[in-house]
C-alpha cells in the first residue's frame, strides 16, 4: 500500500520575496512548512546573495513550473567596481582589486554594449549542469569545465545611479541570463573588474509585485489564524494566485466538459479552429476552469501534454 503524502493538497502560486542570505530551497520549505503543503518547487534559484520575487508552485501547480524558469525576468542590481571576486559576487574570494576611474562617459558606452541581443558564457558558479553535477561544484574543487556560450537578451538595461565605484542598474532579461556575468564582464571592459553587492528580482514574466509576500509575513498570518481558532488556509489560501498564471503567456484553447473527460483520460480531441503552433492553454469552456496544458498533433486534434489531476476536497 503506497504511503500516504504529508501535508494537505493546496493547487496555486506564491510570491515569495526571499530573504537576503536564504537559499531558495531553505525559503521553499519554509514556505511550505507555513502552507503544511504536500507538495512544493520553486522555479529558478536565487542565489542566497539574492532577494526578490521567487514564485513557488505548490501541489498540481509544479507541472508548470517549467514556464517561470522559461519567461523573462526583472532585476535591480549594485556593482562593485574595482573588485572582482572568483564568484563574481560579495560571496566570493577577491581576484583582484584595481583603482576606478570610470568617467559618465566610459560606463554608458559599456552598458550600451550589453543591451540587445548576445551570446554569454555561464558563470562557473551557476547551477547548470555537467555529467550531473552543477557547476560551482566543479568550480569549488578548482576545476573549470567547458561551457557553451548562450543566446541572451537583455530588453532594457537602465542606469539607476552611478557613484565612483558603485553602479546601480535595472536590468529585463531573456530567461538564462545571468546578471553576475553581465557585471563580470562590465568590470573587464571597464578595465577595473567589478563584482555583484546587491542583487534584487524584481520581476518574473508578468507577476505583480504587489502580490509578494515574505515568511514573516506569512508566519504572522499563520499564527493570527491560531489565535483566532481559524483554519491557518483562511488567512494563507487567499494569497495564492491560480496555476494557470504560470501559461499565461500561452493560446487558450476552450473545449466541452465530455472532450475534457477524454484529455484527462490521455486522449485526443477535436478542436475545431485551433491551429496554433506549439503549446496550448486549456480550458473548460463552460466555466474557464483551467485543465492543462496540450498541442496539436499530426492529425491535427488537441492532445493532452500535461494536465491538471482533479482532487476531492480535504480538510486544512
Amino acid at each position: 500500500m503506497a504511503r500516504r503524502r504529508k501535508g494537505r493538497q493546496i493547487d496555486g502560486v506564491l510570491l515569495l520575496d526571499k530573504p537576503l542570505e536564504m537559499s531558495s530551497n531553505h525559503a521553499l520549505q519554509a514556505a511550505k512548512r507555513i502552507y503544511f503543503a504536500n507538495k512544493a518547487g520553486h522555479t529558478g534559484a536565487l542565489d542566497p546573495l539574492a532577494t526578490g520575487m521567487l514564485p513557488i508552485c505548490f501541489g498540481e501547480a509544479t507541472k508548470f513550473s517549467q514556464f517561470l524558469l522559461d519567461t523573462d525576468k526583472t532585476y535591480i542590481v549594485t556593482a562593485k567596481l574595482g573588485i572582482r571576486t572568483t564568484t563574481s559576487d560579495a560571496d566570493g574570494e577577491v581576484v583582484s582589486e584595481k583603482p576606478v576611474d570610470v568617467s559618465p562617459e566610459q560606463l554608458d558606452h559599456a552598458l550600451e554594449s550589453f543591451r540587445g541581443k548576445s551570446q554569454q558564457v555561464p558563470s562557473m558558479y551557476s547551477a547548470l549542469k555537467h555529467k550531473g553535477q552543477p557547476l560551482y561544484k566543479y568550480a569549488r574543487e578548482g576545476i573549470t569545465v567547458e561551457r557553451e556560450a548562450r543566446d541572451i537578451e537583455v530588453y532594457r538595461l537602465d542606469l539607476l545611479r552611478f557613484e565612483h565605484d558603485e553602479v546601480d542598474m535595472e536590468i529585463h532579461v531573456s530567461k538564462g541570463t545571468y546578471i553576475r556575468t553581465i557585471v563580470d564582464d562590465l568590470g573587464e571592459l571597464l578595465g577595473c573588474g567589478a563584482h555583484v553587492s546587491m542583487l534584487r528580482r524584481t520581476r518574473v514574466g508578468n507577476y505583480p509585485v504587489e502580490k509578494m509576500v515574505t515568511l514573516e509575513q506569512l508566519e504572522t498570518l499563520l499564527n493570527q489564524a491560531k489565535e483566532q481558532g481559524d483554519a491557518p488556509s483562511v488567512l494563507l489560501d487567499p494569497l495564492l494566485l491560480p496555476m494557470d498564471t504560470a501559461v499565461v503567456g500561452l493560446a487558450e484553447v476552450h473545449v466541452d466538459a465530455e472532450s475534457a473527460h477524454y484529455l484527462r483520460h490521455g486522449n485526443p480531441v477535436m478542436a475545431p479552429g485551433t491551429d496554433a503552433d506549439g503549446l496550448l492553454k486549456i480550458s473548460l469552456a463552460e466555466t474557464g476552469q483551467f485543465i492543462g496544458v496540450g498541442y496539436i498533433n499530426d492529425d491535427g486534434m488537441l492532445a493532452p501534454k500535461r494536465l491538471v489531476v482533479e482532487h476531492s476536497s480535504e480538510g486544512s
